[in-house]
């Protein structure tokens, strides 16, 4: 078994001490403190907490690329749900994403461009239409039968250039 590539990995080692040194969060529950689920995207302009007016253990932050409600979204959101008070869910995609700007042919060509590899075997889901996805998204939550009928689900679009969100009403 190789060894931990430690050089690599420096930066955010040495960052962790930091961050240990000083850590007070041992008390904080797994669940969410305010019940809040926030799904977005994985892009790294986004910090959900800090947008939203929240702290650390207030609300389960999901992500993946282009904030889209998945099966494994939906199995997280149903075990969060009914474990760790999850009791309102906001769906959170954002302006000049990636997967809303682009197909699934051109990010396999700018892929295989960039690195020499043919990723076509792997699907890669695109928006082609941000919001009626996000209304799709928001419905496919609130009509998930595994999920209580109490949970409220909304949506929203961060925009990355004023960092302000734009609820989304269906």
């Amino acid at each position: 078994m190789p060894s931990f590539p430690r050089a690599a990995f420096a930066d955010v080692i040495d960052a962790n001490a930091k961050y240990a040194a000083d850590f007070d969060g041992a008390d904080l529950p797994g669940r969410a403190g305010q019940g809040l689920a926030v799904l977005t995207c994985m892009d790294s302009r986004i910090d959900p907490l800090a947008i939203l007016g929240l702290q650390t253990g207030d609300a389960k932050i999901l992500r993946n690329a282009g904030a889209q409600v998945t099966d494994e979204i939906l199995q997280t959101l149903v075990l969060a749900s009914h474990l760790l008070n999850v009791d309102r869910v906001l769906v959170m995609p954002h302006t000049r994403c990636k997967m809303a700007s682009a197909t699934e042919a051109e990010i396999h060509a700018i892929i295989a461009e960039e690195s020499n590899h043919d990723i076509r075997s792997i699907a890669i889901p695109t928006i082609a239409n941000q919001r009626e996805a996000l209304g799709r998204d928001v419905i496919r939550i609130r009509t998930q039968p595994f999920l209580p009928e109490s949970l409220t689900v909304a949506g929203c679009i961060f925009d990355v250039d004023s960092g302000r969100i734009e609820l989304y009403d269906l």
